[in-house]
């Protein structure tokens, strides 16, 4: 359920159209919590609908144009409430480990190149994550910087580390086929 948070979390931070939306999930709020085009939109219409947010009035005729979206203040004492109430965390469910406990009972073979491809996407991530860092929270700037937004990001930072780490000694572990 925590889509509408995330929506009414980034409208907060600017008022923006569903497509520049589905922009900015794909950098920022979609490393944690991804969501497609037609997601977004539909969780709009909701919010719309349930009286969380509304679309911004427009100068001229609105065929053909965005629309624009802002939190309304029953959407921030929502997204208010939501920040405040305690969750459990998640059990981890990935389908790599398993494949890694399902090849203890019938073999490693082809494992090897799975594991380098999932190694291959961390690094990858990993180092957006550190670019993003650079460049968004500088050391010479750190006490002007948001800290949540960064402890998000170093989160981020922190379980990719642990991928690439895990990955490769997994992979130095691999029984020789």
């Amino acid at each position: 359920m925590s889509l509408p948070h995330a929506i009414l979390t980034a409208l907060l931070e600017r008022p923006s159209s569903g497509l520049e939306l589905t922009r900015r999930f794909d950098k920022s709020i979609g490393f944690f919590w991804p969501a497609t085009h037609q997601q977004i939109y539909r969780e709009l219409g909701r919010l719309e609908a349930s009286g969380h947010i509304r679309a911004l009035p427009q100068a001229g005729p609105a065929r053909g144009q965005k629309k624009e979206y802002e939190v309304l203040a029953a959407g921030r004492a929502e997204l208010g409430r939501w920040t405040a109430e305690g969750s459990d965390p998640r059990a981890v469910r990935e389908p790599l480990l398993l494949r890694l406990r399902a090849a203890a009972v019938v073999g490693s073979a082809g494992l090897d190149a799975e594991l380098r491809r999932h190694l291959a996407l961390h690094q990858a991530q990993l180092a957006d994550y550190l670019r993003i860092e650079q460049h968004d929270f500088p050391a010479e700037r750190a006490d002007d910087e948001n800290r949540l937004q960064h402890a998000v990001l170093r989160a981020g930072i922190g379980l990719e580390t642990f991928w690439v780490e895990w990955l490769t000694a997994t992979l130095d572990a691999l029984p020789a086929d």
